[in-house]
């Protein structure tokens, strides 16, 4: 059966244009966008707040429109505290990975906010969405994470804006995760943030600011045309 567009089909209309102040507004809420620890205040996110910021989330650009995405929503104590005995097993996994200063300076990191943070996001991608055959995804499968993980982004800054700081927790066996929050095989766990209001942030990145690495320069990641020769 060929396929018809319906009469209500979205036409093109003027493009909207933005101010200097909305453009920098955007520009600082990037700029000011920073991965959460011990700041987080004990009082729940507002539902009208959490419901725009999930809105963003679900806004995100996704490869033929198969918007992969899912967002469980932890409050649950008990829950909560699985969840962070898992990550405990797994940094104390990592910790032995580093040598020297290095692993003393990993130790006094502060990588997670699970239990002080009111609300836990894990953000999913059912790459069964779509079909067998989804358009923009038939020669790189990897495009409905890479679509997953732009509406983490988009929910991150709605949250800067909304003043709810966001920590994501990288530091899981993926297996544990899965068998605490009930996800089907087929899903792929993209993320684990951590949400809750704050009132004081870094004025840098920490990793930056206790000298773990440098932050690079723009300019050294730009490249015209290609890779840059040797």
């Amino acid at each position: 059966m060929p396929l018809t567009i319906p009469a209500e089909a979205a036409v093109p209309q003027p493009a909207r244009q933005f101010d200097d102040r909305e453009r920098q507004t955007l520009y600082d809420i990037i700029d000011a966008r920073r991965d959460v620890r011990n700041e987080f205040r004990p009082d729940p996110v507002d539902p009208a707040a959490l419901r725009r910021i999930l809105a963003a989330a679900h806004a995100a650009p996704s490869v033929g429109l198969m918007q992969p995405w899912d967002f469980l929503l932890i409050r649950d104590p008990d829950r909560r505290a699985e969840v962070h005995a898992a990550f405990l097993r797994a940094n104390a996994e990592a910790e032995e990975m580093f040598d020297g200063d290095r692993r003393a300076l990993y130790r006094s990191l502060k990588l997670e906010g699970i239990l002080t943070a009111p609300l836990n996001i894990c953000v999913t991608c059912d790459r069964s969405r779509g079909g067998k055959v989804v358009l923009g995804r038939t020669h790189n499968r990897d495009m409905d994470l890479y679509s997953t993980v732009c509406a983490v982004q988009n929910l991150w800054l709605a949250a800067r804006a909304e003043g709810v700081g966001i920590g994501w927790v990288s530091i899981f066996r993926p297996e544990d995760l899965r068998g605490l929050l009930g996800i089907p095989d087929h899903v792929e766990i993209v993320a684990y943030l951590c949400a809750g209001y704050v009132d004081d942030l870094y004025t840098k990145p920490e990793l930056e600011a206790r000298g773990w690495r440098k932050r690079l320069e723009l300019e050294s990641v730009i490249h015209e045309n290609g890779w840059p020769a040797l």
